[in-house]
């Protein structure tokens, strides 16, 4: 979510797409993140960053179950092309990787270079969830090559480490490790 609203305070439109059951958390947690954002921020016109910001965004829920690939870009297709939403980026949280095969990811890949869109997943893995020697969680091994960028985002006591596990064809590659607010995921400063 720190990811579109990113994207929104730079006025870009994002498409967000829920597996989940129930969607209320989303609106929730990104206003729960741009109030955090502003009381850090001297913004100027506040309400009319927060309308924009609204304007932008479209929250849209599917199951994945009795519910083909098809007809859920079939939705995004028309939402964009037919209903003139012109989103750059679509977030997808709640998926469940186990239950699709790489043909199914392959389909979302190609969709989002025909319509020039960039697609980010958001993927639980609990504690205990096996790694791979390239620090790939295991439940999307299958689909590495479909993804240009892997985050892993490991909780500590104190913060959430942010590190790389995949940047376009480099595993593993150098970087800052950066540390998060556990409450928000802002970068903490310091």
């Amino acid at each position: 979510m720190q990811i579109g609203l990113d994207k929104l305070l730079r006025g870009k439109k994002i498409i967000h797409v829920s597996f989940t059951r129930h969607t209320d958390y989303v609106l929730v947690w990104y206003e729960d993140i741009f109030d955090e954002f502003i009381s850090k921020k001297n913004l100027e016109n506040l309400d009319e960053v927060k309308d924009e910001i609204v304007k932008n965004r479209v929250l849209m829920r599917f199951t994945q179950e009795g519910l083909s690939i098809e007809q859920i870009l079939k939705s995004l297709r028309a939402l964009i092309k037919d209903g003139g939403f012109n989103a750059e980026t679509v977030i997808i949280d709640g998926f469940d990787f186990s239950t699709v095969g790489a043909e199914y990811i392959k389909q979302v890949k190609a969709f989002a270079v025909e319509m020039g869109l960039s697609f980010w997943y958001s993927c639980n893995v609990n504690e205990g969830t096996s790694y791979d020697k390239q620090n790939i969680p295991l439940v999307i091994k299958d689909y590495t090559d479909s993804f240009d960028v892997i985050v892993i985002l490991e909780p500590k006591s104190d913060h959430v480490k942010l590190s790389i596990s995949k940047d376009r064809e480099v595993y593993k590659p150098e970087h800052q490790g950066l540390k998060l607010d556990p409450r928000t995921l802002l970068i903490l400063e310091n």
